[in-house]
């Protein structure tokens, strides 16, 4: 593995961590960025197919649905039909007139760029409620080593739901470049049905521990579906992003991180675990307690 994407894939872990950890608007406004990167490079790949969406609209509007999923989850809920009603306002007024394509590739750019990723954000808030004790509500511990009960929820899980991803990833990887043989997708040549098998053993094993840490009911259910179900998203999300590209006809997404690509090619496999995973602890887990 180059040294470059080793480097620059510590620097993201980092990066990360602290977002994750610092939480509020830190974190928020911290996604905000490379949600904004990254639709920049989906637009990028649109582009590339001759295609004119509302750019500079639904970039405004995925800010500001980010935004309110911090101060009002619901209303972010609402922000969604109201936003693709803005977009195909603005291309219905357009001096060219707009084609199915357009408007397809501004929802598209809509809901897979901006509103899935708003779930990240709600996980991360979840049970942040008297946790702040930095400017902005954010949080670091008072003391040191943590304890569980230190620990706001949804710095927990979404602690949780990235380690998964991460061991799901590097299993995936390392075990495609050692043994994997055979193919899982014309879509994407490299990954391999083995890659694929282990990515998601290396995130039910890391589910499973998260799960006993938090006290689950029913723990080795709950985190084996829990490891299951992100190892599946992560895998759809790579994959879905491999479609995009090679219907553009580029191998990365960008070129903004060393040894990687771009921000799509990094972030891809988080598109559809955050709303997966806040659906899982808010709906389906208090069904078990």
């Amino acid at each position: 593995m180059p040294w470059s994407r080793i480097i620059s894939g510590l620097v993201a872990i980092v990066v990360a961590l602290v977002m994750i950890m610092f939480g509020g608007w830190y974190f928020t406004l911290g996604f905000g960025v490379i949600v904004f990167l990254g639709q920049l490079e989906i637009f990028g790949l649109v582009h590339a197919k001759g295609i004119l969406p509302a750019t500079k609209t639904t970039l405004v509007v995925s800010q500001l649905i980010l935004i309110t999923a911090h101060l009002s989850p619901s209303l972010a809920d609402a922000l969604l039909p109201l936003g693709g009603t803005i977009i195909c306002f603005y291309l219905l007024f357009q001096p060219q007139v707009a084609t199915i394509a357009d408007v397809a590739a501004s929802i598209l750019g809509l809901f897979y760029g901006g509103y899935l990723p708003s779930f990240w954000i709600r996980l991360r808030d979840l049970g942040d409620n008297g946790s702040a004790t930095l400017p902005l509500g954010g949080y670091w511990p008072e003391s040191w080593p943590l304890t569980l009960e230190q620990v706001p929820y949804g710095l927990a899980v979404t602690l949780l739901a990235f380690a998964c991803i991460w061991a799901a990833d590097i299993g995936a990887y390392a075990t495609g470049k050692v043994i994997g043989r055979t193919p899982l997708s014309n879509i994407s040549p490299k990954k391999t049905v083995e890659g694929a098998a282990f990515g998601m053993v290396g995130s039910t094993a890391v589910a499973l521990l998260g799960s006993h840490w938090l006290n689950w009911p029913l723990w080795p259910l709950s985190g084996g579906a829990l490891g299951l179900m992100i190892g599946i998203s992560s895998l759809l999300g790579d994959l879905t992003e491999s479609l995009m590209k090679r219907d553009a006809g580029v191998k990365d997404s960008g070129a903004l991180i060393p040894g990687h690509g771009g921000i799509l090619d990094r972030t891809d496999s988080y598109v559809f675990t955050g709303a997966l995973v806040f659906y899982f602890v808010t709906l389906l887990l208090p069904i078990l307690w």
